[in-house]
């Protein structure tokens, strides 16, 4: 496999694929990149520290020329540095006898330029793209496709030919013997900030959801925190996650894999859950098939809303109110009908009804009433006139903080994760106020149009962080691609409010470690939490370069659960046992069972009618056929075992 990228997703993405699944790598990185150090996935540090030099001592002798030669050890890694990924470099990384390649560059146009020229350069290649442009992605994915199916009609292989890395036959993803199609030469495209952008909106607001979304499938994992005395906690339809018993303890550690018993607890037994008091779930509660996104328009009262501020509406609604008593009370007086009694009322209101010379008193004091209630009409519509053409001409310009903002979220940088993070934050209707230093940020037209308060200016100048009303504030997100200003912000935050929970976008991990070990003892009652963006992505990718059966990742603190469909066929730890036998507590968990035949699946992938025919509430007794294909819940590893990966044997370890 071959991972092409210039920042930290390339490096995590390639130790993903080695330390977890064991596949031969090839990572492609820029010149600039020599002297970063890969994060470790899976085993130890001084063996990474081996294999890199060794890397550098193959490359010196002139060994693995051209993508290698194809008996490297499972878990082999080459580096390959190229300034500009063009023709030539993707050939000398073997591209064309690669089985996938990845390219997360953070410029789209690179991504898009490579994807290209690998297709043409081998048609029958899996590809994962790194796009932020969602509506771009999908035309780029349809293309390269098209081109796909068409280069394997014209050479005669229906499914793209033979597995020119030596695949696994009959692995999902792949069709197996027998099949027309015996290689998987999808295009998958996945943007970071759509992966990373729930769970940093969770660590930030607790009981929030997260969703997988894919083919018209919809699934929604919601945290929920621990049940009070007395309570039973709704296991929704399955439990997929025990939170460590530390999550909402300020003084807790943050839940990784390395936290042991206390940490989280992925893909729970009913044993488990029911020991595990005072522990928050991730539970599966909702599926729906999602449909292409309608076009609602506004309506009237959320355009008037827009056009005149809340005290207006609320001033107009005062004097709406005044008229209809002073006309209930003139009908009254008078004994008129309503109708002839309002009308009065307004002719008072206005000044054009004669004087109520030698009528009774009622009436009188009706009419000074009527006249008091017009002249604070005037003011209110002058009022309205003025902040309507207001509105007009400053709906370009960004929102200040109301002055009775409270329990916000305080968000730092609206740049590629910051903007998915703040529609994340919207789709929850939780009040956001975001900083920004750059004027012409991405995420800014966003803000705009949400009319969501923005501040503009360096955090780390006196009095911006008091103007996004910190001291009230719920949360502080310092999600900028800087660390120290992402620390600057947390630091001069806890100055102001001590007790805030606040989280950290951090890059170097032995890093976000000393700072969060620091926040955490110098702040003990406040809940800090430290997350990276390229450790939350990296397992959606890795899972899709394996096949386009990965249907998607969900966070859970510091680890990942994947969602997949399987054809239980080929695979022992399925075929022949019951749903309820099948599952290993946390390692996989069948959730779903599709009914459609292989040709519905290929017409519903064509054509996406209305998703998958898939029946959830499977008995435990239900025996699965090797003609099943099965929804399931999985983490890293226990996928790895169960796509029969070749998994990288440890340091100190006998094959």
């Amino acid at each position: 496999m071959v991972v092409a990228g210039d920042d930290a997703l390339a490096h995590r993405l390639a130790a993903e694929l080695r330390g977890v699944y064991g596949e031969r790598v090839t990572l492609v990185v820029p010149p600039a990149q020599r002297g970063v150090l890969p994060p470790v996935v899976g085993r130890a540090r001084a063996t990474a520290l081996f294999d890199r030099v060794s890397a550098a001592v193959n490359r010196a002798s002139g060994n693995g020329n051209g993508g290698g030669t194809g008996d490297e050890p499972p878990g082999a890694e080459r580096l390959v540095e190229a300034a500009e990924l063009g023709e030539a470099a993707l050939t000398y990384a073997g591209v064309e006898r690669a089985t996938a390649l990845a390219l997360v560059y953070d410029d789209d146009e690179t991504n898009i330029r490579a994807a290209l020229t690998a297709r043409r350069l081998n048609p029958r290649i899996r590809l994962v793209l790194r796009l932020y442009n969602r509506r771009l992605g999908q035309h780029i994915e349809a293309l390269l496709d098209q081109a796909s199916a068409l280069a394997a009609a014209a050479d005669g292989t229906p499914g793209g030919g033979p597995d020119p890395a030596g695949g696994t036959p009959g692995r999902p993803g792949s069709r197996g013997p027998g099949n027309a199609e015996a290689y998987d030469a999808s295009t998958t495209v996945l943007s970071d900030a759509d992966t990373a952008a729930p769970a940093l909106a969770a660590t930030a607001v607790a009981g929030t959801s997260k969703v997988v979304q894919t083919d018209g499938l919809m699934l929604r994992a919601v945290e929920r925190p621990p049940p009070g005395p007395g309570q039973v906690a709704d296991p929704g339809l399955c439990t997929l996650a025990l939170l460590s018993a530390t999550t909402n303890d300020p003084a807790g550690a943050d839940g990784s894999e390395g936290s042991g018993a206390q940490g989280p607890q992925l893909l729970p037994d009913e044993r488990a859950v029911a020991a595990a008091t005072g522990r928050g779930t991730v539970v599966l509660e909702n599926v729906a098939y999602s449909g292409p996104e309608l076009n609602s328009g506004r309506g009237v009262v959320p355009w008037f809303g827009s056009l005149l501020s809340r005290r207006l509406r609320l001033s107009f609604a005062g004097l709406v109110a005044c008229v209809v008593g002073l006309a209930v009370a003139s009908m009254l007086v008078t004994g008129e009908r309503p109708l002839q009694a309002t009308y009065l009322t307004l002719l008072d209101l206005f000044a054009i009804n004669n004087p109520a010379i030698g009528e009774p008193l009622g009436r009188q004091i009706l009419q000074l009433c009527s006249g008091m209630v017009g002249l604070l009409l005037l003011p209110v519509l002058l009022a309205a006139v003025l902040e309507a053409l207001g509105t007009f001409r400053g709906g370009s310009a960004l929102r200040k903080p109301p002055r009775g903002l409270s329990g916000h979220v305080v968000l730092l940088g609206v740049g590629k994760i910051g903007t998915r993070v703040l529609a994340r934050l919207r789709e929850l209707r939780i009040p956001v106020v975001c900083v920004e230093a750059d004027p012409e940020a991405r995420g800014l037209a966003l803000a705009r149009r949400l009319r969501v308060p923005v501040v503009l200016g360096d955090v780390t100048q006196e009095g911006v962080l008091e103007a996004a009303k910190i001291h009230r504030a719920h949360a502080l997100l310092a999600l900028t691609s800087a660390d120290t200003m992402n620390l600057e912000a947390v630091l001069s935050a806890r100055t102001l409010r001590p007790d805030l929970r606040v989280v950290l976008r951090l890059y170097d991990d032995d890093f976000a470690t000393a700072v969060y070990r620091t926040l955490r003892a110098a702040h003990p009652g406040a809940l800090t939490r430290s997350r990276s963006v390229s450790h939350l992505a990296a397992p959606a990718f890795a899972g899709a370069m394996l096949g386009r059966q990965i249907l998607g990742a969900i966070p859970v603190e510091r680890r990942v659960l994947l969602f997949a469909a399987v054809d239980v066929g080929g695979h022992p730890q399925l075929e022949g046992r019951t749903v309820g036998e099948a599952f290993r507590a946390g390692a996989w968990r069948v959730l779903a069972l599709d009914t459609a035949t292989p040709e519905e699946r290929r017409a519903a992938a064509a054509s996406s009618p209305g998703g998958p025919r898939l029946v959830w509430d499977l008995p435990s007794t239900y025996v699965l056929r090797p003609a099943d294909r099965v929804v399931l819940a999985a983490t890293r590893r226990g996928l790895a075992e169960l796509l029969g990966r070749r998994p990288r044997q440890r340091a100190g370890t006998q094959p």
